[in-house]
């Protein structure tokens, strides 16, 4: 089975197997069979990509339902420390975060459900990070949480100092103030 279980439902891990020699390595980033026959059987329909250098905070970011996405996140360059907090008020990890190094050395692959609220740190000198999306973008359903939510307490390992946040991110509300229709 290619992928691994968290603690939180339906949040999984991918490490694909990889194949090296003298030349490099080959691996199957994304095999619809491959995730289809380990209970992943979802229809994607939007790549995205970014590129962003050390101490650039992305998130924490999701959709409302009815356009809320399930993503899986991939490093190409670079490393990240991608993040999720779950929204999902039935969900007995509602309101808990969940972290996991990814990078093009180690090759995993995070897979978010929908009703998680998604965003990483960037690690490395630059990273770039590529995602597919099961629901396309809709502004006017995005939605988001302050990345230094105290009640969410994330060591997203930039030191203060050195993080750069977009207007739009440090302008979130608190997880105790979002929108949440999960």
């Amino acid at each position: 089975m290619p992928f691994a279980k968290t603690d939180f439902e339906g949040l999984l891990i991918f490490e694909p197997k990889v194949f090296e020699d003298n030349r490099g390595y080959f691996f199957e980033s994304y095999n619809y069979n491959t995730c289809k026959a380990d209970g992943v059987d979802i229809n994607f329909v939007q790549d995205n990509q970014a590129s962003s250098e050390y101490g650039v905070i992305r998130g924490l970011h999701y959709q409302l339902e009815p356009h809320a996405q399930t993503k899986f996140v991939r490093v190409l360059s670079g490393t990240i420390l991608d993040v999720v907090v779950d929204l999902r008020k039935a969900s007995a990890t509602y309101g808990k975060s969940f972290s996991i190094e990814l990078s093009a050395e180690n090759k995993k692959q995070f897979l978010v459900p929908k009703g998680f609220a998604h965003g990483y740190a960037v690690l490395s000198k630059t990273a770039e990070v590529l995602y597919k999306c099961d629901a396309y973008y809709n502004k006017e359903t995005e939605a988001g949480i302050i990345y230094n939510d105290p009640h969410l307490n994330i060591d997203w390992k930039i030191p203060t100092d050195k993080a750069i946040i977009s207007d739009k991110d440090l302008n979130q509300p608190f997880f105790k103030d979002c929108k949440n229709n999960f």
